[in-house]
């Protein structure tokens, strides 16, 4: 995808996210740029405004409770792409939840590959690059002493050209704005 795209995500705070920043800049330098987070909306471009976007986004999230998930297993994406990720292995389907009720109208998008959520570790330029991570990620990945539950309260909205993002805007769950 090229130019100006956009997507929903929710940052991960927490000291997995923060284990995951760390392990992902040993594993892989080069590619930082991107704090701990999980994708609810990939990359797409808009049919409509910003604000349009804005505006589902912040009508979809007040009707939404906040939830918990729990990270499970490190995994990869091989052989359709050589993404090494972590699974989330409970609470999943809320996450799912979400992302159906934002795929439509302003945000809608026919995406390339069924939505799996997961916390990217890292992409590698090829397979034997990822399996390689693959084997280190897993055994350091059992050394994260967080119990990897994880509160998601907020979605943020954020643009970019697919390697730097620009956070639009943060916008809580479960919150009722007043008009």
């Amino acid at each position: 995808m090229t130019g100006l795209v956009y997507a929903a995500v929710t940052y991960l705070r927490s000291p997995a996210g923060v284990f995951v920043e760390e392990m992902r800049r040993d594993l892989h330098p080069s590619h930082t740029h991107a704090d701990a987070h999980i994708t609810i909306l990939p990359p797409r471009a808009l049919h409509g405004t910003e604000e349009q976007a804005i505006q589902l986004l912040n009508h979809t999230c007040r009707a939404a409770t906040p939830f918990h998930v729990s990270m499970g297993d490190v995994e990869s994406f091989i052989p359709s792409t050589p993404t090494v990720f972590i699974r989330v292995a409970h609470g999943a389907y809320r996450f799912r939840e979400l992302h159906d009720q934002l795929n439509r109208g302003p945000l809608q998008c026919d995406e390339p590959w069924p939505y799996m959520p997961h916390l990217t570790i890292v992409k590698m330029d090829t397979m034997d690059e990822a399996r390689k991570v693959v084997a280190l990620a897993r055994p350091r990945w059992d050394t994260c002493d967080d119990n990897r539950r994880i509160a998601i309260d907020t979605i943020t909205f954020v643009k970019g050209s697919g390697e730097r993002w620009i956070d639009l805007a943060t916008i809580p769950l479960g919150q009722r704005v007043c008009k």
